[in-house]
């Protein structure tokens, strides 16, 4: 159940004293072939970190042999020194490893605005080539972590091959990917063009419609990487669908994990006149902040489903909406629907149905309330 359960993968994760707790806070993945296919998504922020202006440079020629991944530090907003503490620490992953620099990507995750402590990121990517094993993926999934209180992994077994991966994220959620790592693994044998459409479609569906809190990062890279290892190319559709698998299963555990989170919210957006409107309509109530600690108290207030829906441009007529939380309809024509003390909010999760009663189209989106956690751990974030 990691980046690991693919063959022709290592992986290690250690303790390099990035973090001033202790804990593991390095990860490195090798492919070791006999292919090394690559694709990779990133953050579209216009702010990008060093690691992902470097990883989108070296994924040109759709190959990566290697992942250097560290936590305790974001690499963001670092200058012209970050780009080079980046080249730095793909140079020494190459040099133990035998590779080019080009061969690996970067991924940092942690405090924007901070050098990194390279002399310990350096030594740690040698202590970690050291422990490269097969085994490595569960300690590489604990080495991402930042406010993470699990570590997050995903595997998918079909006909002789197999697609793993392993996720970081828990805040700054929001699309253009959610603030996350993710490293994800196949021993497939495929070219890269066939990676690049997978994942993204995958994305597109999955990791791109997580709104916890509605903050794009810096730093957001999904990767995958393929070794050929079992000699098996599959048919496009049935790879396609376990990448999709994976992908939701990660993004699933992303937004169960999501800062001081106490409700996961599913909220379906149905009869919309295009995917694209439904989309809109989903990340507006998934962002409506009233709507939110509403949820967190066991509130069903409606009226604020209503009113994230109309600051959208979707298509819809006012007096046709309807809204259900979970499977209650309190909104029917835009107007009252059923008796409101029927909804049972007590459980982990909130289903929430929007009808915009305009065309055939849907999409869901997942996000989380609003807690007094959340505030209280982003007020003391960098302290």
């Amino acid at each position: 159940m990691s980046v690991t359960a693919a063959r022709g993968f290592t992986a290690a994760g250690i303790a390099a004293g990035i973090k001033q707790n202790g804990n593991r806070d390095l990860a490195l993945v090798v492919n070791n072939g006999p292919r090394c296919a690559a694709a990779g998504v990133f953050t579209s922020n216009r702010v990008q970190a060093a690691p992902v202006q470097w990883s989108r440079q070296i994924l040109a020629d759709g190959a990566i042999r290697a992942v250097v991944l560290n936590s305790g530090g974001a690499n963001a907003c670092t200058g012209p020194q970050g780009f080079q503490d980046t080249y730095a620490t793909a140079e020494k992953a190459a040099e133990q490893l035998g590779l080019e620099a080009a061969d690996v990507a970067v991924c940092s995750t942690g405090l924007i605005g901070v050098p990194l402590p390279m002399d310990r990121i350096l030594a740690g990517v040698e202590s970690a080539v050291a422990r490269l094993s097969a085994s490595g993926g569960e300690d590489a999934a604990v080495a991402v972590m930042t406010t993470d209180t699990v570590h997050k992994t995903a595997a998918v077994t079909r006909g002789g091959w197999t697609v793993g991966g392993m996720a970081k994220g828990a805040g700054m959620l929001a699309p253009g990917l959610a603030t996350m790592l993710v490293v994800l693994t196949t021993d497939a044998a495929l070219d890269s063009a066939v990676l690049d459409r997978a994942l993204r479609e995958a994305t597109r569906s999955t990791f791109d419609r997580v709104d916890s809190d509605g903050c794009m990062s810096t730093n957001d890279t999904v990767l995958l990487l393929a070794s050929g290892a079992c000699e098996v190319s599959p048919e496009y559709a049935e790879f396609a669908e376990a990448v999709h698998e994976v992908c939701a299963d990660l993004a699933r555990q992303l937004i169960g994990d999501a800062e001081g989170a106490s409700k996961e919210i599913r909220i379906e957006v149905v009869g919309a006149a295009s995917e694209d409107d439904a989309v809109e309509v989903g990340r507006s109530v998934a962002r409506n902040n009233l709507l939110k600690c509403a949820i967190h108290g066991e509130d069903p207030n409606w009226g604020r489903v209503l009113s994230a829906i109309g600051t959208t441009s979707a298509e819809f007529e006012p007096d046709r909406l309807g809204v259900a939380i979970n499977g209650v309809w309190v909104c029917k024509n835009g107007s009252v629907g059923e008796d409101r003390t029927l909804v049972d909010m007590t459980g982990r999760e909130v289903g929430i149905t929007v009808d915009l009663a305009a065309g055939a189209e849907s999409a869901v989106i997942w996000a989380n309330d609003l807690t007094a956690e959340y505030v209280h751990e982003n007020s003391e974030y960098a302290s």
